[in-house]
């Protein structure tokens, strides 16, 4: 019987987990890759830019 408490732990802590999981998840927006592109277009164009050494 305590070895079937023990393995309860486990069991509960998974639901617990799975429940947060799907709590969190819900309030996430859903963005697309646009920033992210921008983003790396504005380090591309950084990066090429000729710099002078002082």
């Amino acid at each position: 019987m305590g070895a079937l408490l023990w393995l309860l732990i486990p069991f509960i802590a998974a639901i617990g987990a799975g429940l947060w999981g799907t709590w969190a998840n819900r309030t996430r927006k859903v963005r697309g890759d646009g920033p992210e592109l921008d983003g790396y277009a504005r380090f591309r164009e950084a990066m090429e830019k000729p710099h002078s050494r002082t």
